[in-house]
């Protein structure tokens, strides 16, 4: 067994559980570029270990009762064929135009994608949280059973997501918690996790099953990885409530961005610049959004204020 690739899984694990963010977006770019896993076999691999991961967490809501089964519903129809048809499309382009190439082209824009989806996610959370539009956990209970499906964008981005997930095993936990955010604003945190998980696990078992098919599964990784990711998930899970997430969110996106520049064949000077630029810019412009929404410019700030004047915001 590969006891680096496992203990890489392990730290991949702990992000996952800290963040809630889909395992693809990071396992398979530290395959591609740490391990020298051909790009359609990480994909592949990668897909099977989520499909034997994700239905650990949607069981957990679902004893909690916080999965909107009527969005999981349309979410489904829609990204169950989209995501085998993943599958179909890599094995329709392998003979083509070579088949690594083309999930590796796929996978750099797809984690770029994720990298703004996380600055997005941010944004869209702490809005919620300071204008009233994000209620707490009972009231989103409440709001959770009664919502009105907006069935035709839903499907949509079903579809949408499916085929991403199928092309690159990157987005069910990251492209589509971000569509779900902005379609159903009132659900609460927890809901919109529920929810997501909930339609991911016959998402990547489709996606799963095409690759299966007609991708390149190698049990050598998969084994390792879940072997690595399991336990490291659980850890992040139970230390979540003592790490900054915010913190941790951050510093995913950049590491998001740095591999999806690489994805792509950015030279490392250039991946450094834009490295530089986004650390700078995202620190002063996450600055000026708290300060507008009435927050001090930064966390630190924050935890220095006197309790009652501290905000309730990451």
């Amino acid at each position: 067994m590969h006891y680096d690739m496992a203990i890489a899984a392990f730290g991949i694990g702990i992000v996952i559980g800290l963040t809630g963010m889909g395992g693809g977006a990071l396992m398979t770019p530290a395959l591609v570029l740490f391990f020298n896993v051909p790009p359609l076999t990480a994909v592949s691999s990668d897909l099977v270990v989520s499909a034997a991961t994700k239905p650990v967490g949607a069981v957990v809501h679902m004893r909690n009762g916080t999965i909107h089964w009527a969005i999981v519903k349309w979410l489904v129809i829609g990204s169950v064929p989209a995501a085998f048809c993943g599958a179909l499309v890599i094995a329709w382009v392998g003979p083509l135009a070579g088949v690594s190439e083309f999930v590796k082209t796929a996978l750099g824009i797809v984690l770029l994608i994720a990298a703004a989806g996380l600055v997005g996610r941010a944004y869209l959370t702490l809005r919620h949280n300071m204008t009233g539009a994000g209620p707490d956990a009972r009231a989103g209970a409440a709001v959770g059973r009664d919502i009105a499906v907006r069935v035709l964008p839903t499907l949509l981005v079903g579809i949408v997501g499916g085929l991403v997930v199928g092309l690159t095993s990157v987005g069910s936990g990251s492209l589509v918690i971000i569509a779900l955010m902005t379609l159903y604003p009132l659900l609460s945190a927890n809901w919109l996790v529920g929810t997501d998980l909930a339609q991911a696990v016959p998402l990547v078992i489709a996606a799963a099953a095409g690759h299966l098919l007609f991708g390149d599964v190698d049990w050598s990784v998969v084994l390792p990885l879940l072997v690595g990711s399991i336990p490291g998930a659980y850890l992040g899970a139970r230390i979540s409530s003592r790490a900054s997430a915010g913190l941790v969110r951050r510093a995913l996106a950049l590491v998001l961005l740095a591999a999806g520049l690489k994805m792509l064949g950015v030279s490392n000077l250039a991946t450094l610049i834009a490295l530089a630029i986004a650390l700078v810019g995202g620190t002063i412009g996450w600055m000026l959004v708290r300060t507008r929404y009435g927050l001090k410019a930064t966390n630190w700030q924050d935890r220095k204020a006197p309790v009652g004047n501290r905000s309730t915001s990451e």
